[in-house]
């Protein structure tokens, strides 16, 4: 209050001391000063001359009805400006008039109000991390892929809404996560506006309804299609692991396109050809055991082969000889002759065990018997024979060889009844679907990098797919309508491809080499893949689960009692 009535009568008063903290241009009537103090001055000025009151008594006793927070309020303000006026700034008396923290002690910048930033932000994933702060590192990590997972599967109905409401795309589901965001192209879009700011009450016939208009009574903003859309059930995504569950060792594992060394049996054992000696390995005890030693007959093997029943597995020689062992006994039963190079092939049928060898022969014989007595020769291809492959239903033969052949034998006829040319390398991956009847896969070597479909039952292709790689082996799943392919040069990969769409479902590398050798376990679930870096590597592929799409036709009659 001091220093208010002292700014008022300026004539009579001077600043006794530097603490007071008084502009210069308060002693000056002559200058117009824009201080918080010169400023109120001449506005209490205005007031009296106008009232015809004295200064001084007008001065006192507005001072002295004035709220006491406005005057230290007042004070506060000119000790800043004065401070930032000023050269020297005196700390002892703006500690002393001013608590220290306080938010007055420096001139703020900011408003009294906090306005955040949403620019950049992705409310698809905020949105879904809202309680994820709450979890525990161990639970964030498993529902870490979930999420990504339910994000997406959120984006694809997002998007496909908003291409109904907008488009007129007429998206009613959304088929599969994986591969619906490649997929999910909309159709021709109808001449509409893009934005509609009045209801059509026209009345439509229901012949007439495309289901993009909206009913007057609808309690919905959006179309029917649209709401047929987020009815839809969601699918779950299926999940498979990059990374194999299992790494052996297969030292001596040769790294040969035309050999094949890897077969798993019924009984859960996995045979394995490493230099001269085969050995076997049980996927429930993981125990191994060595079958047998070619290293005395000075031989080594070229190919392994599963009986069906799991009790017998043959082994091909690079002399020519296709030994039968008792995997139980370790026993050697008989060895078969007839070729004169390397077996590379074998496949079994019941009791018939049929073989491919670099003679460009194929033996068929019945284990039965005596081998001159059900043996059959089957001369077709001009090279090496690298593939051989029984059909489900045990009617045909389907062989591959190193003169770019696929062909395809019964059991009446000693030349093919199919020949298919379309290939441009080696064919060693050959496959026959378990779901579709007559439905054979190939793939090519090098050269070729392509997966073939063929319809045997009226000899027609059906599809082509260029992998941009050498396929080694073809495997169709148990389960569903999927394959796996391995493949050599260049990418050395795993895929698994969803048929007939042919999209790819997951892509596993992990081989340094060519992955040349698959087997897929008896369960249908796991696959092994070996390579020339010598290792067996494990991996989930297939899903237990059983494809609720059957064969309902009645033309085919391998899938009912006759």
């Amino acid at each position: 209050m001091h220093l208010f009535t002292s700014s008022i009568n300026r004539s009579k008063h001077k600043p006794s001391s530097d603490s007071e903290q008084l502009c210069r241009c308060c002693f000056d009537p002559s200058h117009l000063c824009q201080c918080p103090v010169c400023v109120g001055v001449r506005s209490v000025s205005v007031l009296l001359s106008g009232s015809g009151l004295s200064s001084h008594s007008v001065a006192v006793g507005s001072v002295s009805r004035m709220d006491t927070e406005y005057e230290h309020r007042l004070f506060r303000q000119i000790n800043i400006q004065n401070d930032n006026l000023s050269p020297v700034k005196s700390t002892r008396s703006l500690h002393s008039r001013t608590p220290t923290g306080s938010p007055l002690s420096s001139p703020s910048k900011l408003g009294d109000r906090f306005i955040p930033t949403r620019a950049g932000a992705n409310w698809n994933i905020n949105f879904h991390r809202i309680n994820e702060n709450e979890k525990s590192p161990v639970q964030s990590r498993k529902s870490k892929d979930a999420t990504t997972d339910n994000v997406k599967a959120d984006g694809l109905a997002y998007s496909a809404l908003l291409k109904n409401e907008l488009l007129g795309a007429g998206i009613e589901k959304i088929q599969d996560p994986q591969t619906e965001d490649r997929r999910l192209q909309p159709s021709t879009p109808e001449k509409r506006s893009l934005f509609t700011y009045s209801l059509n009450t026209k009345r439509m016939s229901p012949e007439n309804d495309n289901g993009t208009n909206i009913s007057p009574y609808s309690l919905s903003p959006v179309s029917n299609k649209s709401q047929k859309l987020l009815r839809s059930p969601r699918k779950p995504t299926r999940k498979i692991s990059k990374i194999p569950f299992k790494v052996l060792d297969a030292p001596e594992l040769q790294d040969d396109f035309y050999l094949n060394l890897v077969d798993w049996s019924s009984l859960n054992v996995l045979s394995v050809g490493l230099g001269t000696c085969v050995y076997l390995w049980s996927a429930c005890t993981s125990q191994v055991t060595r079958l047998c030693d070619l290293s005395v007959e000075g031989d080594s093997v070229t190919s392994v082969g599963w009986s069906e029943r799991g009790n017998l597995v043959a082994v091909g020689t690079h002399k020519g000889y296709v030994q039968i062992w008792d995997a139980g006994a370790g026993k050697k039963l008989f060895a078969l002759e007839g070729h004169t190079a390397r077996v590379g092939a074998l496949a079994w049928n019941a009791d018939q065990l049929s073989s491919g060898s670099r003679d460009r022969m194929i033996l068929q014989r019945d284990i039965r018997t005596p081998p001159l007595q059900s043996e059959r020769r089957l001369q077709g291809h001009r090279q090496e024979v690298c593939g051989l492959k029984w059909s489900t239903d045990h009617q045909l033969l389907a062989s591959g060889g190193n003169d770019n052949k696929l062909l395809v034998w019964n059991h009446s006829s000693l030349s093919p009844v199919q020949t298919y040319m379309d290939h441009l390398a080696a064919v060693k991956a050959i496959a026959w679907s378990p779901h579709q009847h007559g439905l054979l896969a190939s793939g090519g070597g090098t050269a070729d990098r392509c997966i073939r479909f063929w319809n045997t039952l009226t000899s027609q292709p059906l599809q082509c797919m260029d992998t941009g790689s050498q396929v080694c082996n073809l495997a169709w799943s148990k389960h569903a309508n999927e394959l796996v392919s391995t493949h050599g040069y260049s990418q050395n990969q795993i895929l698994v491809w969803k048929y007939p769409a042919l999209t790819q479902v997951a892509k596993l590398t992990g081989h340094s080499y060519r992955v040349l050798y698959l087997a897929m376990s008896p369960d249908g679930e796991a696959i092994v893949t070996g390579a020339g870096d010598e290792t067996l590597r494990f991996w989930n592929v297939f899903s237990k689960t059983r494809s609720t799409k059957e064969s309902v036709s009645v033309l085919n009659l391998f899938t009912r009692i006759r």
